[in-house]
């Protein structure tokens, strides 16, 4: 598992020495992907509901293959083993986001909150978290949350 970790890292995030802006954009895939998955993990129950919107949105997001969103997803869940608390993930957002792109990232979090069609106190409380710590707009917080809901048909 180390040796796989390892081999993504180096592959993916391990930045090169001539162009510093790769490892910006391979932080932010990685603090995006830790996020999803603590959201998917809030609520104390991982469904396959949940876990299949977490890869789908890391795919769709960020343009991988299978294998490249499986590593993602290894590396993110270290993370998040080694983080104290979100301040690592959000703290590369602010820097490396606008403001649309981090209401995007609110959106991906009500999906995967509500890919099982229910939302849990403990996952809301979470967006509401995160979009406090990346300094999205209440308005826009709820905004989002309206787009998804009707999105999804809920």
């Amino acid at each position: 598992m180390v040796t796989a970790i390892k081999k993504y890292f180096d592959h993916y995030i391990k930045p090169s020495p001539d162009n510093s802006e790769d490892v910006s954009a391979h932080s932010l895939r990685l603090a995006t992907t830790a996020l999803l998955v603590e959201m998917m993990k809030a609520d104390t129950s991982v469904n396959d509901e949940e876990r299949r919107a977490v890869v789908k949105t890391i795919q769709s997001q960020f343009h991988l293959t299978a294998e490249e969103t499986d590593g993602l997803l290894r590396v993110a869940e270290e993370e998040i083993r080694k983080a104290t608390g979100y301040f690592e993930f959000t703290s590369l957002i602010n820097k490396g986001l606008s403001y649309e792109q981090k209401v995007k990232v609110i959106e991906h979090l009500w999906e995967i909150a509500f890919s099982d069609s229910r939302l849990d106190k403990h996952e809301e409380h979470m967006v509401r978290k995160i979009a406090g710590l990346i300094y999205v707009e209440h308005k826009d917080f709820i905004e989002a949350k309206l787009r998804v809901k009707k999105k999804l048909g809920l």
